[in-house]
């Protein structure tokens, strides 16, 4: 039986064959999946949970969500964009919803980061300080 250190250790190296250019190739991340679905070996079912965690962090730290509380004008999206590609580099995917709840303002994520700067969240900071 494998130990959890030598799954983590394995779940890691799969990942990184993944990997092109710093980016996680979609393909690859399928081929590893059905390889190891298909050969069945102790473990496995541990090992693909290991590795679905680290492909689910890689695509969380590549994915920009902004949300607006009214559509943004295509300007600025251009602009927003441009800014979030230059802090967080190429490749990474940017998505905008808008959320009326928000009240006024916009709100991006990227991975654990969070930048709001929407008038909601200027309320609740300012009823917590009460």
């Amino acid at each position: 039986m494998k130990t959890a250190k030598q799954t983590t250790r394995l779940a890691q190296q799969l990942f990184r064959l993944c990997l092109v250019n710093g980016l996680m190739d979609e393909d690859r991340v399928r081929r590893v999946v059905e390889l190891v679905i298909e050969r069945k070996r102790r473990g496995y079912l541990n090992l693909l949970a290991r590795f679905r965690r680290l492909v689910k962090v890689n695509l969380d730290r590549h994915t920009a969500h902004v949300q607006s509380a009214v559509p943004m004008p295509p300007d600025l999206r251009t602009r927003v964009q441009t800014g979030v590609e230059r802090d967080y580099g190429p490749g990474i995917g940017i998505f905008f919803a808008d959320r009326p709840d928000l009240i006024g303002g916009m709100r991006i994520q990227v991975g654990s980061s969070v930048y709001d700067g929407s008038v909601r969240s200027a309320l609740s900071t300012l009823e917590k300080s009460f």
